[in-house]
């Protein structure tokens, strides 16, 4: 991180290697605990070890980088020449992640700028590329600050999933609306709002659920300048059908990518996960 203006996110950002290397984004991991050992995301477990453990019912838990995690990056940015930080971070409703970069903010050796997106996965990801390319273009930490919160306020995320079972478990979603999908064997559309996850429309099964999706997507993504990011825990089938529909219904995708979620994600979500980011530019 050699810029006037260093960018760290956390690693559900779920960002290509690529871009992060391009412009020099950090990723501070979240842990993902199986039983008793404790993994760091994106270097310790893979997505399809998590999903093994989950259908296994092992008991699968996440937690926060520590403050101290986060101190060391900014220092670390500091000590490469960056006179700040822009550090953005899932939503607060999901994790302590962003309390912990506060905290560390407080005695780091330069100015660092706290942001709950109020998103997660690459509705994160591309608020942090928007900071990172205001500071490309010679932006300052104010400006790159509010290139990511224009980004987050326009950008929507949209998912299904094949049980509300583990967000239930998780705490991530109502017990009572997981308890009535349940009950009427529906299948759940759901989405950000606010930095929570609500529960947006209910179909009756798997392909209505998705072809839903897709119209929600297009819709939302409208004929303009727009990023648009396909999610998927071991569906990897599924989700390359739903990128291919998207780029030949959406005629303004500046970018279109397709990934598998980590497993920070992944162990609150469950295998069967398909999710759509539609971002504006």
């Amino acid at each position: 991180m050699s810029r006037h203006v260093a960018i760290v996110t956390d690693s559900t950002a779920y960002l290509p290697p690529q871009a992060m290397e391009r412009h020099s984004i950090t990723a501070v991991p979240l842990t993902v605990v199986i039983g008793d050992q404790a993994l760091e995301e994106g270097t310790e477990i893979s997505a399809r070890s998590l999903a093994q453990a989950l259908q296994k019912r092992r008991p699968v838990t996440t937690s926060r980088p520590s403050p101290d995690v986060f101190a060391k990056t900014y220092r670390a940015a500091a000590e490469a020449g960056a006179r700040g930080v822009v550090s953005l971070h899932l939503s607060a409703e999901f994790s302590g992640t962003y309390d912990a970069a506060v905290l560390a903010a407080k005695d780091a050796p330069v100015p660092v700028r706290v942001v709950d997106t109020r998103m997660v996965g690459m509705a994160l990801g591309f608020c942090a590329l928007a900071a990172a390319e205001a500071v490309d273009g010679g932006g300052s930490l104010d400006e790159a600050v509010a290139a990511a919160e224009k980004r987050a306020a326009g950008t929507s995320a949209f998912f299904y999933v094949d049980t509300l079972d583990y967000l239930r478990r998780g705490g991530r979603i109502g017990a009572a609306q997981a308890l009535l999908g349940s009950a009427l064997a529906v299948k759940p559309l759901l989405q950000l709002d606010g930095g929570r996850i609500e529960l947006r429309e209910k179909v009756r099964t798997a392909s209505k659920a998705i072809a839903r999706l897709e119209e929600i997507a297009v819709e939302r993504a409208g004929s303009g300048d727009v990023d648009i990011a396909v999610h998927h825990l071991s569906a990897p089938e599924r989700a390359a059908v739903l990128a291919d529909r998207l780029r030949e219904r959406v005629p303004g995708i500046a970018e279109l990518q397709v990934s598998e979620v980590g497993a920070v994600i992944g162990a609150h979500t469950g295998p069967g996960l398909l999710a759509v980011v539609v971002s504006p530019r």
